[in-house]
């Protein structure tokens, strides 16, 4: 059994990884870095392309982050977070097309108008009280909204042909969306990181456990699929970022932070177009509402999606439920989650969500015609030999216990350390690669307190992002300062 010594430890060579990696390299160029990643590429999984929406998560046009409250107003609060989050993250691949330390973003991000759309008395109410509250805000200034049924055709005509005239319908829409590929954006920056010195990229490596020692380094085992082989790695600071499989390595690291906490796996597969002329009638990303006891990552929605290069249209997320902790995970992954500390919270949060538990078993059981009947409520043209089904992501959902010791199935993307800052983790999902930028900022913040506040980090960081210590949700010129300079860099004019 080999060992070896690092500055840091990455598992798994997913976005977030991949980002964290790029911002401590710039930072310190001295830093020595190992990435271990269990396939034998990376972003294999929840950053692959074909694994995720691809949308570049502003709430411009996610329904589901400006729930409605009891008395009828619209929260907007997570809608305004997530929007500036995605401005910080399109400063620093801003800055790393301008340094050329990845390649041309069109290869990466193209400009495609996010827009939401519903039908129903209600549900016009409803987004004309979304679009009225997102407004007052400078980060949705430029967003459109219209009951014309003319209007509405000129922006998703494909949404509209063949439609019920006499329905009430409603739209916003925002010119300024886009579409990622998060999959080439994070093989980017490990192609970047790869060239760097004291960084190696692991491939077919498994990490097996992790273990702090009385010294205060972390001893983490890892094992070689090509060698057939156990090698030990110490290292000051771990971050485990290995999707799915986190929730294992996180029981697995035995810190006291972690306790209690459980995954709760969600799959999705999505409807993709095979009739190139019907592709070609539709540019946007139309988000409807979601249907009630559903999760928030089964949103439907009709996507242009620009992948490898080629224009697809993809409709769906279909949830639905496996115990595989990833998309090339084990059947078991559920079960061996489940240890003392956990096991209350995760049957209490099973039995307080018995309905999205039917919901995604009846997900499961769906024939193909009842798929095609919700892609005819968004695409009335649909044919249904125009449209074939492709496996989406696995997701994790996190499981923890309230202040009451009840378990709650949280929708989002939690990152845990510990007190020392030596390791980090973070759980869940949506909207997690579109905020990656901002979460890896949180990692540094918790981790690397006192090089975070140096001068020299500090300059360099308001050098990656402009924005950075500043808020722009209400500093009108610079927001549009930042939009100038990210639309050129980035190439969305």
């Amino acid at each position: 059994m080999t060992k070896q010594t690092t500055d840091i430890v990455l598992i798994g060579a997913g976005i977030m990884s991949a980002t964290l990696g790029t911002f401590l390299k710039n930072l310190n160029k001295d830093y020595k870095i190992a990435v271990f990643e269990k396939m034998d590429v990376a972003a294999t999984e929840s950053s692959d392309a074909w694994n995720n929406a691809g949308t570049g998560h502003s709430a411009f046009c996610e329904l589901n982050y400006t729930p409605e409250k009891v008395e009828g107003s619209i929260d907007v609060s997570k809608a305004f977070k997530i929007a500036e989050q995605f401005e910080i993250s399109k400063q620093f691949w801003s800055y790393l097309v301008s340094k050329n330390l990845i390649c041309n973003p069109q290869q990466f991000i193209n400009k495609v108008p996010h827009c939401s759309f519903v039908w129903g008395e209600n549900n016009v109410s409803f987004l004309e009280k979304r679009y009225k509250a997102l407004t007052k805000n400078v980060l949705f200034e430029g967003m459109e909204f219209s009951i014309n049924t003319n209007v509405i055709t000129s922006w998703m005509p494909l949404v509209m042909q063949n439609r019920e005239p006499q329905e009430p319908v409603a739209a916003t829409k925002m010119a300024i969306g886009t579409d990622v590929n998060f999959g080439t954006l994070t093989r980017e920056m490990f192609g970047y990181l790869q060239k760097q010195k004291d960084v190696s990229i692991h491939f077919n490596h498994k990490v097996t456990n992790l273990k702090k020692l009385d010294n205060g380094l972390w001893e983490v085992t890892v094992y070689d699929a090509l060698e057939d082989s156990e090698k030990i790695v110490q290292t000051n600071f771990v971050f485990i970022g290995a999707g799915g499989a986190s929730i294992h390595l996180l029981e697995k690291a035995n810190i006291p932070e972690g306790e209690g906490y459980g995954g709760f796996p969600v799959s999705g597969q999505w409807l993709r177009c095979t009739n190139q002329e019907v592709i070609e009638k539709h540019h946007a990303k139309v988000y409807g509402k979601a249907t009630v006891g559903s999760p928030p990552m089964s949103v439907p929605h009709i996507d242009s999606r620009i992948i490898n290069g080629k224009k697809e249209l993809l409709f769906g997320p279909y949830a639905g439920f496996t115990t595989k902790f990833l998309k090339h995970g084990s059947y078991l992954d559920l079960l061996k989650s489940i240890k003392i500390d956990n096991i209350r919270p995760m049957l209490s949060a099973g039995w307080h969500n018995i309905p999205l538990t039917k919901y995604l078993i009846n997900q499961v059981i769906q024939t193909p015609e009842e798929r095609f009947e919700s892609l005819l409520e968004y695409v009335p043209s649909a044919q249904f030999n125009d449209w074939v089904l492709e496996e989406a992501g696995q997701r994790v959902q996190v499981i923890k216990e309230d202040k009451n010791g009840v378990g709650v199935l949280e929708f989002g993307t939690e990152v845990i350390n510990t007190a020392d800052g030596s390791l980090a983790v973070l759980l869940g999902a949506s909207p997690g690669a579109s905020t990656a930028v901002s979460i890896m900022l949180e990692v540094l913040q918790k981790c690397f307190p006192s090089q975070i506040n140096s001068v020299a980090w500090q300059q360099k960081l308001l050098e990656m992002i402009p924005s950075y210590a500043s808020s722009l949700q209400n500093d009108k010129e610079l927001v549009q300062k930042i939009r100038k300079y990210t639309s050129q860099t980035l190439k969305l004019v």
